[in-house]
């Protein structure tokens, strides 16, 4: 069954909905209308504005042929400092945030669309690239920018490491333009439609996603439906053979599902027992199929991996939106999450106790699966990164130490110098 994102000829498919009281939270909600009925929504209207922006920025949409195929749809984007960075985007320090900013805020759209051009996969898959565009622009719209982390740049950010991982000799070697083309999708789509809130707190509101989804992989189903809807909508894969697109549908699907982080143990122990029985065979399709999961599993949780100075910028945007849903729950006096209660947590011990129970174990397996270069860097940068939060965590706890005894030195003096006159006096 699909969910928001599938749209009738007439306008949106209405989503069935349960008893929600939380309505601060910005959910979505998509109703089917009549084409005489009044203004479309907003967020049409800007992916309509995105789009034209894009096509009339075009030497296509103005009648000027070009000698590459490609150029019409490329040149007026791919500029200046943006594409000098697209030149390295197989550099593990890619700034994502940077290039953000330099792509006007489009960096998911651009990412992604040049990964599918240096692939080939524009040409292998015979895509339309106004189709392409277009289904690029829908998924950048329905990542909701408020989220401080769960954002269209998460994702790109995502897609950028995916294509790292692809780059990897043993994937490289092995994966076929099918596994590219999917673990792309894949990456770029696992967040869409993200409400900024996790799993438990869709389920203990009664939210109508929990109960569509009977409370497992709440939001990884939704993320996944959401993106077969763009996908059905776009066309974007409409002149495949019908059982080849549906296959490709539900390979996405495992895909996007297997980044549940609940799921975690499941996958981190069939993996290492792979690894410890050496019996992964690329050529095998189920055994590349895994390979990409554990891959996007990787890069959906990399942050702190990276460079310190992005690997700190992204542990800060995660905890506010943490924060943001525990302030949610304590003042509708619901149960507040343990990591996003502000007045218990820090950035520091959050991102500890991720880096040493979720990020850590898989890392070491993924660095015996694949033993390069990349794998010791973002090893090296885990370490450094965990040390780093493990000292500014100490000096911050020894500074508030400092702060309370200086308080308690000082109310002593002022306690003693209050009772001097008394005993003064009595005398």
């Amino acid at each position: 069954m699909l969910d928001v994102r599938v749209r009738s000829q007439v306008g949106f498919e209405p989503e069935p909905r349960g008893s929600h009281p939380y309505l601060y939270v910005d959910f979505r909600t998509l109703h089917s209308r009549p084409q005489s009925a009044g203004p479309v929504s907003a967020r049409n209207v800007r992916r309509l504005l995105s789009f034209q922006r894009y096509l009339h920025s075009s030497r296509f949409i103005r009648g000027i042929p070009a000698s590459n195929p490609l150029g019409y749809l490329l040149d007026d984007d791919y500029t200046g400092q943006a594409k000098l960075m697209l030149e390295k985007v197989g550099n593990w320090n890619f700034d994502m945030f940077l290039f953000d900013r330099l792509t006007n805020g489009n960096s998911l759209v651009n990412l992604t669309f040049h990964l599918f051009n240096s692939y080939g996969l524009i040409e292998l898959f015979q895509l339309d690239m106004v189709k392409l565009r277009r289904f690029l622009v829908m998924i950048q719209e329905d990542y909701r920018s408020q989220n401080p982390y769960h954002n269209a740049v998460h994702a790109a950010d995502v897609t950028q490491a995916m294509y790292c991982y692809l780059q990897e000799p043993k994937l490289a070697e092995t994966m076929t333009s099918c596994d590219l083309l999917l673990g792309l999708l894949a990456a770029a789509t696992h967040d869409l439609d993200h409400p900024g809130v996790n799993q438990p707190f869709l389920i203990k509101t009664n939210h109508y996603l929990a109960a569509l989804y009977k409370n497992s992989s709440v939001l990884e189903n939704h993320h996944w439906k959401s993106a077969v809807g763009l996908l059905r909508e776009s066309a974007l894969l409409s002149h495949l053979p019908t059982e080849d697109r549906l296959n490709m549908e539900e390979r996405l699907g495992s895909l996007i599902l297997a980044t549940d982080i609940s799921r975690q143990n499941n996958y981190l122990s069939e993996f290492r027992a792979h690894l410890d029985k050496r019996d992964l065979c690329l050529t095998n399709g189920g055994h590349r199929h895994f390979i990409l999961q554990i891959a996007l599993k990787c890069a959906d949780i990399c942050n702190p991996c990276r460079p310190w100075k992005l690997s700190k910028l992204w542990s800060e945007k995660v905890t506010e939106e943490f924060f943001h849903q525990g302030d949610i729950e304590r003042k509708h006096h619901l149960e507040v999450t343990p990591f996003c209660d502000r007045q218990s947590n820090s950035v520091a011990n959050i991102q500890i106790g991720f880096m040493t129970y979720v990020v850590e174990p898989l890392f070491v397996e993924w660095s015996r699966f694949s033993d390069t270069r990349l794998s010791q860097t973002m090893m090296g940068h885990l370490s450094l990164n965990k040390q780093g939060w493990k000292e500014g965590r100490d000096k911050q706890e020894a500074s508030t130490s400092r702060a309370s005894e200086e308080q308690r030195t000082s109310a002593a003096k002022d306690s003693n110098s209050k009772e001097l006159p008394q005993g003064s006096k009595r005398s």
